[in-house]
Formats: C-alpha cells, structure tokens, sequence
C-alpha cells in the first residue's frame, strides 16, 4: 500500500488535533489539508487533493452532509469516512446517501480508524457493524430503498454473481481472482450493476440485493 493522503474536516480543534496525533504515528498516512467546515474544505480543494476525508457531520456553514454531496460530485475520486458522535440511523443513512463511504463513530479505537481509512482507500468502502444493520433497517418504509426495488432490472448469472461478491465487501482484484476474469472486466460489470439497478453508490446495491433476495440478510 501506498502512501494515503488524508484530510480532516471537523469544527473542534481539539478533536482535529487529537485525530492528527493518532493518524500520523502510521508511516502510510500523510496528512494534507485540515478544515474547520465545508466552506473552508471548497477552498482548499483547490490545491490539495486527499485521496480520503475524514468528515464531522455538524458544522457551521457548510455541514458534512451538504459538503459530503459536493465533494462527491465534483471530486469523485476522494473516499469520504463519515465521523460523529451520533450514531442514529438518520445520520448515517443520510451521509451515505450524499455521497460517503463509511462511517465512524468519534469514541472508536485508534485501530478501527486507521483500518477503516485503509479499507476505503483499497476497496472504495468500509462497512461497520452499526452501518450494516442501518442498512437492513432501509428495508422497511424508506423512500430510497422502494425506489430501487422498484426497478425492474434484468440482471443475468454473471452479474448477480458480482453483485453477491460486491456485497460481501471484495474488491475488484478480489473479485477477479474468485471468478477469474479480468480486473477491467469485473470493473465493467460493476458499472453495469450501477446502471441497471439504478444504484448510485454501494448502499443502494446492498439495497437492491436485499429486496430482491440476491443476499440474505442474517
């Protein structure tokens, strides 16, 4: 693994600084930019590009749910890890919608922090426990979930197997040595899977193999 760029967005500098100390003991991590809020992370983007970011989500201005959505729209490339103190589901649901990869409640051990800033640099996505059952709750009476179960895609044998492997949080060189095929293929067939279920992002592909029975749900 390379060295990953990192950038923290959160509006309690003691928090920043306490995550600073923790996050620069590991050699692979390089801290490049610190922002107190969204707007001051627009700002920044201009000259430095992390490769994750480590996102509060009540902030003054800008917060990490409006500026989650900005980055993943114009900055498509950074992985976003989601930092809060709250852990209800609405929190959770709505940052993953606008755009985040993983979360992260603020009291978690150094260790899973730095496993879960790896784990989305190397997969795209980092799933805990507690975003797991979020993502089982989606089933019942949420506007996200009934708009991909109504989706009436046609998916053939090959995707449905990628989309069981994707679900199970295997990358795509992971992917590709299981089914063996090709890394770019297996990317193809991932874009795929986008497209004809409708999904924009992991979330909504647990979503949609969960109401259509393509994964159980233990």
């Amino acid at each position: 693994m390379g060295t990953i760029k990192l950038g923290i967005v959160d509006d309690h500098k003691i928090f920043r600084n306490g995550l600073k100390a923790t996050l620069e003991d590991f050699k692979d991590f390089d801290l490049v930019l610190e922002a107190s809020n969204g707007k001051e992370l627009m700002g920044l983007l201009t000259t430095q590009t992390p490769d994750v970011l480590l996102m509060d989500i009540k902030m003054p201005e800008m917060d990490g749910i409006q500026t989650t959505a900005f980055v993943h729209q114009n900055y498509k490339n950074i992985k976003i890890l989601a930092l809060s103190m709250f852990n209800e589901d609405k929190y959770i649901v709505d940052m993953m919608k606008a755009g985040a990869s993983g979360y992260l409640l603020k009291n978690a051990e150094p260790e899973e922090i730095i496993e879960a800033v790896s784990t989305v640099h190397s997969k795209g996505f980092y799933f805990n426990e507690h975003l797991s059952i979020t993502l089982i709750k989606q089933l019942v009476g949420n506007d996200h979930a009934e708009n991909i179960a109504q989706n009436k895609a046609d998916l053939n044998e090959r995707e449905v197997e990628v989309l069981k492997l994707v679900c199970q949080e295997y990358s795509n060189q992971e992917i590709a040595d299981k089914i063996f095929l090709s890394v770019r293929t297996v990317e193809g067939y991932r874009a795929r899977l986008f497209e004809k279920t409708g999904s924009k992002n992991l979330v909504g592909l647990v979503i949609y193999a969960i109401k259509r029975g393509i994964i159980n749900v233990v």
